[in-house]
């Protein structure tokens, strides 16, 4: 990606750790600024330290470190230390953005406060990330998030209770969420010349990201069920199919349209017409009695010529891929950045899937 010069010249100082607020770094590191990754020589970003099974113990960085560190450069310095603290405070003189998620208190133990450093440098842009609010002092990590927010309590199937996701959704979201708020800052800053705080909580951001679950409790006093990969609101939608190779299959039949060109794919057009399931709300009403005709069309087909048929006829399905089977497919490899971290070779996608197009 090409880089863009109001970006490529800024200078971010990351204090952050574990996801979010690291994400935030790598974002503007993959567009070419100049990333400083800071951490206590003693205690460092704690997702140095956790490794599958399968990693090397005495390795510097894990995986997990790998997947939100990128294009940074490293610097270790213990705030509490008079000397690095006014190291610190240097490079805050100059920098455009510092990013960081303390718990709470820990600013003012610092001398960290963002009063203070917007003195210091009143162009500065100070990124926040908290858990429950700047106010709060209740830990927080991803899991906590699904938890306190509704996340988990619809994940998952009637069987198996409620599930977390399998990647931190509520971290990543975050991360987005002060992206945005920096880019607006930075615009601001462009007529202002004057930098600001600007915070985000990964409570907020969950909550914001309930969307369509919201709004069907807000407005029909709906609650959410565990329904697996069932949407609903719409049906056939997220049912799962085996099919004769061993594949399994699912399907997006978000509209009439779709569905027609579904069920006469599948070599029953006159289940289209069928007063069952005409419409999607006569489709959601009857869809246990669908999902048993759709499984047994659908058993005994080649899983790669049934997606075959229905791409060309711009129906929405898909496999259901693990990531080995995922990551051959030339698309995903081409949103891989590799570096080398204190001597290990790591690998990541990038935080930045938007294309800048040129005419």
């Amino acid at each position: 990606m090409k880089t863009l010069n109001s970006i490529s010249n800024l200078k971010v100082l990351d204090l952050s750790t574990v996801l979010a607020g690291p994400s935030v770094g790598m974002f503007f590191a993959e567009l070419g600024a100049s990333v400083v990754k800071i951490e206590h020589p003693s205690i460092p970003d704690v997702t140095r330290s956790w490794k599958l099974a399968s990693e090397e113990k005495d390795s510097p960085v894990s995986a997990y470190f790998s997947s939100v560190n990128y294009g940074k450069t490293y610097l270790s310095l213990n705030l509490t230390n008079e000397k690095d603290h006014a190291q610190f405070l240097e490079l805050v003189k100059d920098a455009d953005i510092l990013l960081t998620n303390f718990k709470w208190g820990d600013d003012r133990k610092l001398g960290l406060e963002s009063k203070s450093i917007l003195e210091i440098n009143p162009r500065l842009i100070i990124g926040k990330i908290s858990g429950f609010g700047d106010q709060s002092d209740r830990v927080a990590y991803d899991l906590i998030l699904q938890a306190e927010t509704g996340f988990m309590s619809m994940n998952g199937t009637k069987d198996s209770g409620p599930v977390k996701m399998p990647v931190a959704l509520i971290d990543v979201l975050a991360g987005h969420q002060l992206k945005e708020g920096i880019l607006l800052a930075l615009m601001e800053r462009q007529l202002t010349g004057k930098g600001r705080e600007v915070s985000v909580s990964l409570y907020d951001a969950a909550i914001c990201s309930l969307a369509n679950q919201a709004s069907n409790y807000l407005m029909t006093g709906h609650v959410a069920q565990r329904i697996g990969s069932l949407h609903p609101n719409i049906a056939p939608y997220g049912e799962l199919f085996k099919t004769k190779d061993g594949a399994t299959l699912t399907f997006a039949i978000g509209s009439d349209s779709h569905f027609e060109k579904f069920v006469t794919e599948l070599g029953t057009p006159e289940l289209a017409t069928d007063a069952r399931f005409i419409h999607n709300q006569q489709r959601l009403e009857n869809r246990e009695i669908l999902f048993a005709l759709l499984e047994t069309l659908i058993y005994p087909l080649d899983s790669e010529q049934l997606l075959a048929n229905l791409h060309l006829k711009h129906v929405p399905c898909a496999k259901v891929k693990a990531l080995d089977e995922v990551f051959q497919a030339e698309e995903a490899k081409a949103l891989v950045l590799s570096e080398e971290i204190e001597g290990k070779a790591t690998k990541r996608v990038r935080t930045t899937a938007f294309k800048l197009n040129h005419d």
